[in-house]
């Protein structure tokens, strides 16, 4: 008589992690955003690069590299005080994110992204925020994980050279080191990804306790304060018409702090799509009533980590199929031949050929 003996936890554990590499798409997501935003973050403070990381910088490189010293943090831009240097880090930063954006060479590109991001952040820490720590903690993760496998430069390049490749063109001990290859990327790839999950979980619940302990969050009135913050009134007619509306003020309060405390919780059941859908909410109104694009773009960009696979697939189809159906909805026709006078009439519409 024989018994079926299942394999112990550790076993499961270690063959969940090394079988295959979860939520790729997930990665691209992220890969993408976070190299969009940063991006777009750099470009949109082109302007004012000097006062803010520059040699002339009111924060100079000598307090700089004061306090970098004593945190033990690394910064590229004050390896030296040249102007030169500086627009040469600068141009470095736009055309690493817009590459890891992209997923070219993605793997070394990430670390150069993650160079990159930590030190602007350590040039400037003071005129940080969360959302810049966030992108910070980001984007060194993001180097563990696959991030370049769908949705990339490198995708297209592996496709390619499938193509190419005869079958059984790797054998013997190349085929055991593709292997052992593979499920070690597995494993690096999902403990990254494990690790941004839970930082974010972390990140909303600590939040979420954090306010249960004011007492302006307990009596619903915290909203009603910080709209009239100076500092965060970007627009003050949007924040005093929000402000007139106390009711709907006190019940997004006490909705902020339900959602972000019982947010790790709900991932394990389909509340999990109803939290993320008012925290997406919540995001888009700190982005626009406190002018807070970036923190809040790098929290929406996080809550990826928590879409499966199949509903980015879909999205992406989706997508795909609304960008055709515009695109033939706007394709120009040229008017109609005038019609032959025998034979059967050719009633086919010709496109413009300019």
């Amino acid at each position: 008589m024989t018994t079926d003996r299942r394999p112990d936890p550790v076993t499961r554990v270690l063959t969940f992690l090394t079988e295959r590499a979860v939520s790729l798409h997930a990665a691209a997501v992220l890969r993408i955003g976070y190299g969009l935003l940063y991006l777009a973050f750099l470009l949109r403070e082109f302007t004012h690069r000097e006062e803010i990381w520059g040699p002339g910088s009111p924060w100079t490189p000598d307090l700089a590299r004061e306090l970098l010293g004593q945190t033990g943090e690394f910064s590229l831009l004050t390896l030296s005080d040249s102007g030169a240097w500086f627009e040469a880090c600068y141009a470095l930063a736009v055309l690493t994110s817009a590459l890891f954006a992209l997923g070219w060479h993605t793997r070394a590109v990430s670390v150069l992204f993650a160079v990159v991001v930590t030190s602007f952040d350590g040039r400037a820490v003071f005129m940080t925020d969360g959302g810049d720590n966030l992108i910070v903690l980001m984007a060194l993760y993001l180097t563990l994980t696959a991030c370049g496998r769908h949705w990339s430069l490198d995708a297209r390049r592996a496709r390619l050279r499938r193509g190419e490749t005869r079958p059984g063109a790797l054998s013997g001990w190349r085929q055991q080191a593709a292997l052992v290859r593979s499920r070690l990327a597995a494993l690096v790839h999902n403990c990254g990804m494990f690790v941004i999950a839970a930082q974010v979980c972390v990140l909303y619940g600590s939040a979420g306790l954090y306010k249960v302990q004011g007492g302006l969050w307990r009596d619903g009135t915290a909203l009603h304060y910080v709209l009239h913050l100076d500092l965060f009134r970007p627009w003050p007619a949007l924040s005093q018409l929000a402000d007139d509306h106390s009711l709907i003020l006190a019940v997004s309060a006490y909705l902020t702090v339900l959602v972000q405390v019982a947010f790790p919780f709900a991932l394990f059941s389909r509340l999990k799509y109803v939290t993320l859908a008012l925290l997406l909410s919540m995001h888009a109104g700190i982005a626009v009533l406190l002018g807070l694009p970036v923190f809040s773009g790098a929290m929406i960009i996080a809550d990826a980590v928590f879409l499966p696979d199949h509903l980015l697939l879909r999205l992406a189809r989706a997508a795909r199929l609304l960008r055709r159906r515009a695109a033939t909805a706007s394709s120009p026709f040229v008017p109609l031949p005038a019609q032959p006078t025998s034979g059967a009439p050719d009633i086919r519409p010709l496109r413009d050929s300019r």
